[in-house]
C-alpha cells in the first residue's frame, strides 16, 4: 500500500508542468513549437531565459514538495530506514515518470531534467551539490545540455550506490535508462552537428 501511494503522489506531482502554466500565460503551445520539447531549455529557446527559469523553478520544487510530503507521511507512519529510503526513491521515480508521461498532455511531457535536481536536492545535500556542479561543468564545458544531464544521472547512480546501497540504485538505474532514451534526438542532432547549443539559448532576447 505505501508504495501504491508514494508511486501516486509522485506521478500526481509530476504532471504539474511549469511550460503549461508559462504556455497558458504567453498563449503558446510550448511542446509542440521549437524543438517540441515541454521543458525549461525549449522555453529558453521559444521565449528567453527569464521564461526558461521561471520553468525550471516550477519543475524544481514540485519534484522537493512531492518527496518532503511523501517524507512527512512516512514518519508519521514510523516508516524510516531503508524503507522509507527505498519508498523515497520510488516517489522520485514516478515524479519524473509524471513528468515525462503526464495524463494533462496526453502523456507526452518533457525529459526530466529539471525535476530530477529537484529531487537531488530533497534526497541529500550532497548528492544534490556534486550533480548539480556537473550538470553545470559539463554543460559549459561541452556547451551542450544533454551531455551535463547524462553525467548528472551517471553522479546520482554512483553516490546512491555509496550511501545508500543497491535498491535504491536500480531504481536510479531506470531513471538513467528513461532518461537516455528521451534524450536519443539530442545525442544524434549533437552527432549530426545540429543540436542547440546551450550559449545560443542565452542569446535569445526575453
Amino acid at each position: 500500500m505505501s508504495v501504491m501511494i508514494v508511486s501516486l503522489i509522485g506521478y500526481l506531482f509530476g504532471c504539474i508542468h511549469g511550460s503549461q502554466v508559462v504556455g497558458k500565460y504567453k498563449k503558446m503551445d510550448i511542446k509542440n513549437t521549437g524543438v517540441k520539447n515541454s521543458g525549461a531549455s525549449n522555453t529558453t529557446i521559444l521565449l528567453g531565459w527569464k521564461y526558461g527559469i521561471l520553468v525550471a523553478l516550477i519543475d524544481i520544487f514540485k519534484a522537493t514538495l512531492s518527496i518532503l510530503l511523501v517524507l512527512y507521511l512516512l514518519e508519521s507512519l514510523g516508516i524510516t530506514g531503508p524503507t522509507q529510503t527505498l519508498l523515497v526513491y520510488i516517489n522520485a521515480l514516478f515524479i519524473i515518470v509524471g513528468h515525462n508521461y503526464p495524463v494533462t498532455m496526453n502523456f507526452s511531457g518533457g525529459k526530466g531534467t529539471a525535476s530530477l535536481v529537484g529531487v537531488l536536492l530533497a534526497i541529500d545535500w550532497k548528492i544534490a551539490l556534486i550533480g548539480i556542479a556537473i550538470l553545470l561543468l559539463l554543460t559549459l564545458a561541452t556547451d551542450y545540455l544533454v551531455v551535463g544531464v547524462l553525467f548528472m544521472y551517471v553522479s546520482f547512480l554512483v553516490m546512491t550506490y555509496l550511501f545508500f546501497g543497491i535498491e535504491p540504485t536500480i531504481v536510479v538505474v531506470l531513471l538513467s535508462v528513461m532518461s537516455i532514451l528521451k534524450h536519443m534526438d539530442n545525442y544524434k542532432r549533437i552527432i549530426n552537428k545540429e543540436e542547440t547549443r546551450i550559449s545560443s539559448m542565452f542569446r535569445k532576447e526575453p
